[in-house]
């Protein structure tokens, strides 16, 4: 595999977003403790505004406030999800 890149990304709740890569690997990932670590995503801690989100040109998770999240640690968090279930 070349490269990895979301293909479809959906809000579910709270900090949870069902993402979906071209791999064909998807799974519910809560993002609460990235929102929580850094400066920049403290608007995101707004329910509201972390379900505004978009995928950008890479594609990867993005928000206006220009927050987002590589795809390769979106993946690995699904990843990691998929291998503990």
């Amino acid at each position: 595999m070349d490269s990895v890149f979301l293909v479809e990304a959906k809000y579910i709740e709270s900090f949870k977003i069902y993402l979906k890569f071209n791999t064909g690997l998807s799974n519910i990932v809560d993002l609460k403790d990235i929102i929580l670590k850094y400066e920049i995503a403290k608007p995101l801690r707004d329910i509201d505004e972390f379900s505004k989100f978009h995928l950008d040109s890479w594609p990867t998770l993005a928000w206006e406030c220009g927050f987002d999240i590589a795809p390769e640690a979106l993946y690995e968090k699904c990843l990691k999800i998929n291998k503990s279930a």
